[in-house]
């Protein structure tokens, strides 16, 4: 009798050491395949964010490729309607053709290089206007920002405010104007753009076709939670203003 008993014993720790030997042998497999799952998981991800890296590169490209000529169109069709101005013109119009031929090409330029092909591409328009016409520029930048040299200003992106400015102000109105402000401080990129527009060109300009699109495209691409871009249209006078955190972004480009 007490054999059997010690039989039991010996049987039922047999059994205990099995299930302990069975259910830690199914938790490895399984936690292992967890752990492929999850990798697997990551890989895809990865891979995800490449192509959809790979795919905003090839967007851009597409969008720079369809800009410059737009541009360069508005700028040669300035200089020719005012041909006695044609040597301030060429100096201006060098630098700005230098800017886009190789400094576009990069893929960020300094808020130093942008800013000089603003004013360089608003002396080119202001050709083509009455000399008494209301035109107001102010530039506030901050020279010793840490950003004002630093490679995190995709290159082009003042074009689109500035271009639609003059090619939709009623210039014979009398109370028509342009005001442009552009402001670096604390590393925030400020651009606010106003005109006076018939109410034509006011809806033309709300339905325009690729400039605007354009802006709005690469801005969401590259600056993602780091802008905000704001147009309204109210008793005739179109207002749009940029804002760009370029301190935030440059300190994810240098962390990430």
């Amino acid at each position: 009798m007490e054999g059997n008993l010690y039989l039991i014993q010996d049987y039922l720790i047999f059994i205990g050491v099995f299930a302990i030997f069975f259910f830690l042998t199914v938790g490895i497999y399984l936690f292992s395949q967890n752990q492929r799952l999850k990798n697997k998981n990551i890989r895809l991800s990865e891979a995800n964010k490449l192509i959809e890296k790979k795919l905003n590169e090839v967007q851009l490209e597409h969008i720079g490729t369809k800009l410059n000529p737009h541009l360069f169109k508005n700028i040669l069709n300035s200089v020719q309607s005012h041909a006695y101005q044609t040597y301030m013109s060429l100096d201006k119009l060098a630098n700005v053709l230098d800017y886009i031929l190789y400094e576009s090409n990069n893929k960020f330029v300094s808020p130093k290089e942008e800013l000089n092909f603003a004013l360089s591409l608003i002396e080119i328009n202001k050709i083509k206007i009455n000399p008494l016409f209301d035109f107001r520029i102010k530039s506030k930048i901050d020279k010793s920002d840490s950003v004002f040299e630093e490679k995190i200003f995709a290159p082009l992106i003042s074009v689109d405010l500035i271009e639609n400015a003059f090619k939709h102000t009623d210039f014979l109105a009398q109370d028509s104007f342009i005001s442009i402000q552009m402001e670096l401080d604390g590393g925030i990129f400020t651009m606010r753009v106003s005109n006076k527009a018939s109410l034509k060109n006011v809806l033309h300009k709300e339905n325009s076709g690729f400039g605007s699109q354009s802006l709005d495209q690469r801005l969401k691409m590259i600056y993602n939670d780091f802008y905000t871009l704001h147009k309204n249209s109210k008793n005739g006078i179109f207002t749009a203003e940029l804002t760009i955190n370029l301190g935030e972004f440059y300190d994810k480009m240098r962390y990430s």
